[in-house]
């Protein structure tokens, strides 16, 4: 009796494609990072191709020889598709994708599609979904038959991947029940803000190239139980989580979403509303990977985001991480942000350095501290639970006249505590 062989597992094949008038070094590293999205996304990359030229061709992406090249490759490789470095227009999908008679992915659809996997949450799913149609919105016109070949992503997965035949108008209706969505979503984040705002809890939001170690580090302080893998976009939907600090002081940390060279305009205007959480924090975290090549893109990428999200006027901590692949204390000492307030050389792995984080989000903390000293009459003992929580008891004694204390207290909270 013939094996029966299950097809439906076997991960697609595809071959990368961009087009570059860089150095070589620039191209590799960008076709390495969408080599490493492709194999988080599932396929396989079985080819590159590059083409040195000023700019793509604007209606196959590709020159005519090198388009020919990618169609032998294609049959050669017994590949299923190919994945383009850059975001294509619909006229370069659809001629690519009738050169090579296949599927054609660009690098936006393919993070759409990682995204896509990775929502767990209602709010993951309905920004996802809306980044997916508002991709899909501005490909509809001209694209015809060729719309079929697109095939969704990797896996066709996702809640836009399922309505590819559907109309403009429908897509439009679709999008304004997902904004509204997300409005509601919205509302409630504010209000949740507005009242850790009332409370005075210090926020501190984590931020990084994707890879960086985000997660890691925010389980480790937190033991939250967060997904974290050795791969690109492990972990999508924020989290936030209370963190106590040596000195007593509640402080609450946010995980957030991952940063990526040519991050899709399509999901940072889905996840507005999430990536704003940074804006809101009082500190920031920056997770670097220190013993990624390109370690100083990374920060630049995530420099340049936090720009264009108006973030700024934050304090910010830096964290080298991964420093336990580095191979000498040389390596690591020339590690230097200088935008930051603060540097960390760590090792999330090992813990290496950890300490040395918590003692400088402390001493951060502290400059927004007043220190006052003085006795509290005994019926305003509420006033001393208010400072243990969000202060910094540092003497308490109980006296006949009343209870004296010595303590740091936020600065916005000084008006809520009874003199």
């Amino acid at each position: 009796m013939a094996e029966i062989y299950d097809l439906s597992q076997q991960p697609e094949r595809v071959i990368l494609a961009a087009v570059s008038d860089n150095a070589a070094e620039d191209i590799d590293a960008s076709l390495d990072e969408l080599e490493e999205l492709a194999r988080t996304a599932g396929a396989v990359v079985c080819g590159r191709i590059v083409q040195k030229m000023e700019r793509p061709n604007t209606s196959t992406y590709l020159g005519k020889g090198k388009l020919a090249e990618l169609a032998e490759l294609v049959l050669e490789t017994e590949a299923d598709g190919v994945i383009c470095d850059d975001e294509l227009t619909p006229a370069q999908m659809a001629g690519m994708a009738d050169a090579i008679d296949g599927k054609v992915m660009d690098r936006t659809l393919l993070i759409l599609d990682i995204f896509a996997a990775h929502a767990t949450t209602r709010e993951g799913s309905i920004q996802v979904e809306l980044a997916q149609l508002r991709y899909r919105a501005t490909r509809l016109t001209g694209l015809g038959r060729q719309l079929s070949r697109l095939g969704g992503g990797i896996g066709t997965r996702g809640p836009g991947e399922k309505k590819l035949e559907i109309d403009r108008r429908r897509i439009r209706e679709r999008i304004s029940i997902l904004k509204s969505d997300l409005e509601d979503i919205k509302q409630h984040r504010d209000l949740s803000r507005s009242r850790r705002q009332k409370n005075s809890m210090p926020v501190i939001s984590i931020v990084g190239y994707t890879n960086a170690g985000k997660s890691t580090l925010f389980n480790r302080l937190t033991d939250a139980g967060v997904l974290q893998e050795d791969m690109l976009f492990a972990t999508l939907d924020p989290v936030t989580r209370n963190l106590v600090l040596a000195n007593g002081q509640e402080v609450l940390l946010t995980d957030t979403v991952g940063f990526i060279h040519k991050l899709p305009h399509h999901l940072v205007e889905a996840f507005k509303s999430t990536l704003e959480e940074a804006r809101y924090a009082d500190m920031i975290i920056h997770m670097v990977d220190a013993s990624h090549p390109k370690c100083d893109m990374h920060m630049q990428v995530v420099y340049e985001t936090l720009q264009s999200l108006k973030v700024g006027d934050k304090k910010i901590i830096t964290v080298f991480n991964k420093i336990d692949l580095l191979d000498s204390d040389r390596e690591i000492q020339e590690l230097r942000d200088l935008r930051a307030d603060v540097t960390v050389h760590a090792s999330m792995k090992d813990g290496r350095g950890v300490d040395g984080l918590l003692k400088a989000i402390e001493t951060i903390l502290q400059e927004r501290n007043l220190l006052i000293e003085r006795v509290f009459r005994y019926d305003q003992a509420g006033s001393i639970a208010v400072i243990r929580k969000y202060g910094q008891l540092l003497e308490e004694r109980y006296q006949e006249d009343g209870i004296y204390v010595r303590a740091y207290i936020p600065k916005d909270i000084y008006a809520q505590i009874a003199f």
